[in-house]
């Protein structure tokens, strides 16, 4: 290093307050006045970083000494805590923490740091010129090892850890930062450095295990080496955060304050700790339930081929609401080509009306931290391509990238259109699957205690029955049939394989790789290993072919030799072999009612005990399961694209009426088969008045769906031809009803809004049992129409039907709602209610498409039912 502590070496020491900072760097330009400006200027900035360090984290004196030599500029920065050992860590660029080592190893020609007994000192030196560095990097002596406990950190998510870490000095930092400027945050001084102590402790224990842990690793479990006594600094270190984040919030500090799955992650970390060093055991991240918006399922980092590989329309942003990243399905949707998206503003894909409300809440989101849709399916319209609005459900997770960074992930579901049949989507190439874990669920390596090449042949009869009921649990409980076979993925590397892939032909005959999951670190794979495959020709007879004309399960102790190639197909699942080292296979039929569907692969690599004979058994128990779950859920899929079908093709044009305006809004339930029994209808009668209709038959099934077309067709039938009273029409299809094979309950509001093209007008109505309209004025005032109202449909034909009658003033507006807008579990009707009046007042003015469209967004998210509404506003035609 030199002989930094020469004679006439110019030297001060600062007190360890901020203001240093600034004295430092005028001391190192008074000692630098006659050095290349560059060296001055790059001299300063590293002073600056180091004296930073010293004070925020060992805050004591503070000793700066600088000379030069031979045009060589040496720089120690020195402090009296030689047990604050440093904690260099890549941070990424955009980071407001964390660059001080950071940026030394990068622009010092040399540079380390010395400790002794009573004091460490970091140094560094800048040579003209701009040579490669000759230091490789931090050599961070390891202080003396006092009394330590380990803390176990299971199932850690490196990406997630990374961006709550960087996230937690930057609080710390600006709440120090605030203090010392003698601002009120609710933090007493003593605390905030009890939390910037248990912070940094926490910080160099974790990077340290980190160290030790195998390169490229996404999911780990950590040894974390605590003082025994550390568990009242860290619910300190808490309660610091806590307060800072509320600073946060409300805009008292230099940074915005968490986002929910940051925040339960620490909250998890933090208890971990407490819970350890009291004696409790370790529970997983992944097996903590999380609040909506905390919640996703991916534990990876995220990257682009999440989006290419997904074949749920996918549009993915930033943090500065800007599109990073868009799938193919996505264009279909919307009309726009994935690469024409990205760069573009999220706005882009919104109606004028929803796009300042997006931004708001957006910021909103960002300053408070506090999110009302991520983790919520919401119905909303987006914005096609040529200008007409399609009818979506909005997923929205966060998730973080390998740098830290947030990104926003929104899945997009098309609402009452036909959607694309699992069989029936295109062969669209895709990257391997990145949704799957890289380690094995925490529950499967408990259940045997082995990994994969371990002895997993012999496993005994109650692990390989839990083995079956956990792949057969996983396929039947997801909602799509991807994530269910990425799931039994997830676990059969985690039990019995390395690598798995599961291969099914579509309704026309071709074959696509629907999923492939590899345990472990992800490799660089290509994306030619999944999506649509080479055809099965006659010439192929590799081994997945012999599977797909219904062979095996097969053993396979190595790659497919070369004279077992014969066309693309084999080619290709060789390849595959070889990219992942395979040392052994077994690939089986997927088979059901006497017909192949596909095949699953699961597959061994170098690194463990090959597959064999005694493994067939089981891969046979295996592939009979997942056939029948796989058969299930594209039946299950057919069916609602049958009812969803039906359902859109029942939805009416409304009828354009000079003195009326009329919108209506369809959504189906986000948690069932998507389908029910909920429409909506208005049609101009001859006698020139317009006729409305609200209805819900019970059920939630393609049944419903078929009971409310009939309903539906007799009502309007009935209306037209007879032209009676709504109380008499409501009487007439209640009998109609009675003669169906399987007579419906249902409930209805059947209502004509008469009057000239001038006013006054009326809504003479007769209801079934449901919900009342509601009517709000210009004003804002609210009332329901509770006149009028009778039994369900479906109940008794001799009860007579009463009717009401009731003035609609001009401008004002009549909503007819199914009870899903408003029904929540454990929540009364009247509550609910209430919560419609106060939507709808406060939306009273704003275009009736707009209205409707943000009371589906402000009540409609997550529904469990069905949700149909039609609202009228009558309005004169201008003077």
């Amino acid at each position: 290093m030199g002989d930094l502590s020469a004679s006439g070496t110019p030297a001060r020491r600062f007190p360890g307050r901020p203001e240093s900072v600034a004295e430092a760097r005028q001391h190192v330009r008074a000692a630098l006045h006659d050095v290349a400006p560059d060296l001055v200027d790059t001299a300063r900035l590293l002073v600056s970083e180091l004296v930073t360090n010293a004070v925020l984290h060992a805050r004591t004196e503070v000793e700066v000494s600088v000379r030069v030599t031979g045009g060589t500029v040496r720089v120690r920065v020195g402090d009296r805590r030689p047990d604050r050992v440093l904690v260099p860590h890549d941070c990424p660029s955009y980071a407001g923490t964390g660059q001080g080592l950071a940026l030394v190893g990068l622009l010092a020609h040399r540079y380390g740091v010395v400790t002794d007994d009573r004091s460490k000192t970091v140094w560094f030196e800048l040579r003209p010129g701009t040579p490669a560095p000759e230091t490789a990097g931090w050599d961070v002596p390891v202080p003396p090892a006092g009394a330590e406990a380990t803390v176990t950190l299971v199932d850690v998510p490196g990406a997630l850890y990374a961006a709550s870490q960087q996230h937690r000095h930057t609080l710390l930092r600006e709440a120090g930062l605030a203090l010392a400027a003698g601002d009120d945050i609710g933090v007493p001084p003593d605390d905030l450095r009890t939390a910037q102590d248990m912070s940094n402790a926490v910080t160099a224990g974790v990077t340290a295990a980190l160290r030790r842990q195998p390169a490229g690793a996404e999911t780990r479990s950590l040894p974390l080496a605590l003082p025994p006594d550390a568990a009242p600094a860290v619910r300190t270190l808490c309660d610091v955060l806590e307060a800072a984040e509320d600073a946060a919030r409300a805009q008292r500090l230099l940074t915005l304050p968490a986002l929910p799955r940051s925040r339960v992650f620490h909250r998890w970390l933090f208890d971990q700790i407490t819970g350890q060093l009291a004696g409790a055991p370790p529970t997983a991240w992944t097996v903590v339930p999380r609040e909506p918006g905390a919640s996703p399922s991916e534990l990876v980092p995220w990257d682009p081929g999440q989006v290419r590989g997904s074949r749920v329309p996918t549009i993915v942003a930033d943090e500065r609401n800007v599109i990073i990243a868009a799938n193919g399905p996505a264009s279909d949707l919307l009309g726009h080509g994935p690469d024409d998206l990205v760069g573009q503003p999220l706005t882009v894909l919104m109606p004028e009306h929803l796009r300042k409300r997006h931004v708001t809440a957006f910021t909103a989101l960002l300053l408070s931290g506090r999110p009302r849709i991520l983790g919520r399916s919401v119905p909303l319209p987006a914005l096609h391509r040529d200008g007409h609005l399609v009818p979506v459900r909005l997923f929205i997770q966060t998730q973080e990238t390998a740098d830290g960074r947030t990104v926003f992930i929104g899945q997009l579901t098309a609402r009452a259109t036909t959607p694309e049949s699992p069989a029936d989507r295109s062969g669209r190439v895709r990257n391997a699957t990145p949704h799957a874990p890289t380690g094995p669920p925490p529950e499967a390596t408990r259940g045997t205690g082995r990994g994969p090449g371990h002895g997993r042949g012999s496993m005994t009869a109650v692990e390989r029955l839990s083995l079956l009921a956990e792949t057969g649990a996983a396929l039947s409980n997801a909602s799509d049939l991807e994530e269910g076979l990425r799931h039994v993925g997830r676990i059969l590397t985690g039990r019995l394989a390395d690598w798995c892939a599961v291969d099914l032909f579509t309704e026309d005959a071709e074959l696509d790789r629907v999923c492939l999951v590899r345990r472990g670190p992800r490799g660089p794979w290509s994306g030619e290993y999944e999506g649509r495959l080479p055809p099965v020709t006659e010439s192929a007879r590799g081994p997945l072919a012999r599977a797909l004309r219904g062979a095996g399960p097969l053993l396979l102790t190595g790659e497919p030799p070369p004279d077992q190639v014969a066309g693309p197909l084999d080619a290709h699942y060789r390849e595959l072999f070889r990219a992942l080292g395979t040392n052994s296979a077994v690939v089986a039929p997927l088979r059901v009612r006497r017909e192949v569907i596909g095949a699953l692969t699961v597959a061994r690599d170098g690194q463990g005990r090959p597959l064999t004979e005694e493994d067939l058994p089981l891969v046979d128990d295996l592939v009979r399961s997942l056939a029948l779950g796989v058969d299930n859920a594209r039946l299950y899929q057919a069916t609602r694209n049958i009812a969803q079908r039906l359902q859109h093709s029942l939805l009416p044009v409304l009828p354009e009426v000079a003195h009326l305006e009329l919108a209506a809004r369809y959504a189906a339930s986000s948690t069932t088969a998507q389908v029910g029994g909920d429409w909506y209808d208005s049609f101009v009668v001859p006698s020139g008045d317009t006729a409305v209709v609200i209805g819900d038959v019970t059920g939630h099934n393609l049944d419903a769906a078929i009971a409310m077309s009939q309903l539906r067709s007799m009502l309007r039938g009935i209306a037209v031809d007879r032209q009676e009273p709504p109380g008499m029409v409501l009487r007439r299809l209640d009998l109609a009803n009675h003669t169906l094979h399987r007579e419906a309950t249902a409930t209805c509001v059947y209502g004509l809004v008469k009057g000239p093209e001038q006013g006054p007008w009326e809504l003479v109505h007769s209801s079934a049992g449901h919900v009342p309209p509601l009517l709000i004025t210009a004003e804002g005032r609210t009332r329901y129409l509770e006149d009028g109202s009778g039994l369900l449909l479906g109940m008794d034909t001799g009860m007579p039907r009463p009717q009401a009658r009731d003035a609609l003033p001009a401008h004002s507006t009549l909503l007819l709602y199914t009870d899903g807008l408003i029904e929540r579990r454990g929540e009364s009707l009247d509550r609910a209610m209430d919560r419609l009046r106060r939507h709808t007042a406060a939306l009273v003015h704003e275009p009736l498409d707009v209205f409707c469209d943000e009371l589906l967004i402000g009540l409609g998210a997550d529904n469990d039912d069905d949700i149909a509404l039609l609202a009228v506003r009558p309005a004169p035609p201008p003077p």
